[in-house]
């Protein structure tokens, strides 16, 4: 059960922080202004016009998705628990950012799109919730990552052998040359 949690919250987590950012860069409302004897005046206003913030806890989101996948334990719980302050951030900024606001000309998009960043900041907000809650029990990262203690100095080299660094131009030229340089 712990690994389809955590696969289901890293997918839950990716595709809401996708669809909010995709949605708040969407057209949320277009203004038309009549002039006579000219074309209309027209402006769109896109998510990240109106709530400029949602785009930022979006892509806050998609990155906090790539934390849990380097984190175990308390931090990954820890980064639960952001990516669902940001999910619920994402939600409260389209639903602000659309109650004021006159879609106009932008039809259902005009709905549509706000719908759906809050709805993908609800969806980034569960998998947070998920993280936070069982986060600890959630497999970790392969230990082969990790950084490993250097090892001990070895004993001095022996007075014949040439310890200088390589100068790496005159390897590779004494390889345009057709020498060994290992020898």
């Amino acid at each position: 059960m712990s690994r389809r949690s955590y696969l289901l919250s890293l997918l839950a987590c990716l595709a809401g922080a996708g669809l909010a950012a995709y949605g708040a860069t969407r057209t949320w409302s277009v203004l038309e202004v009549p002039r006579p004897g000219m074309s209309e005046l027209r402006t769109e206003r896109t998510g990240a016009d109106v709530a400029p913030w949602v785009i930022g806890l979006a892509l806050v989101g998609l990155a906090g998705t790539g934390a849990l996948l380097a984190t175990h334990g308390r931090l990954r719980r820890g980064v639960g628990v952001l990516l669902a302050l940001v999910g619920a951030g994402v939600v409260v900024g389209a639903i602000a950012g659309r109650v004021g606001l006159d879609p106009g000309a932008a039809g259902a998009g005009g709905t549509v799109w706000p719908v759906a960043c809050a709805f993908g900041g609800a969806v980034v907000a569960l998998g947070g919730l998920t993280a936070a809650r069982q986060g600890h029990r959630w497999p970790r990262m392969s230990a082969r990552y990790d950084r490993k203690p250097a090892p001990p100095t070895a004993a001095p080299a022996p007075a014949g052998l040439n310890t200088k660094p390589v100068d790496n131009r005159a390897a590779w030229d004494s390889l345009d040359r057709g020498d060994d340089p290992t020898a």
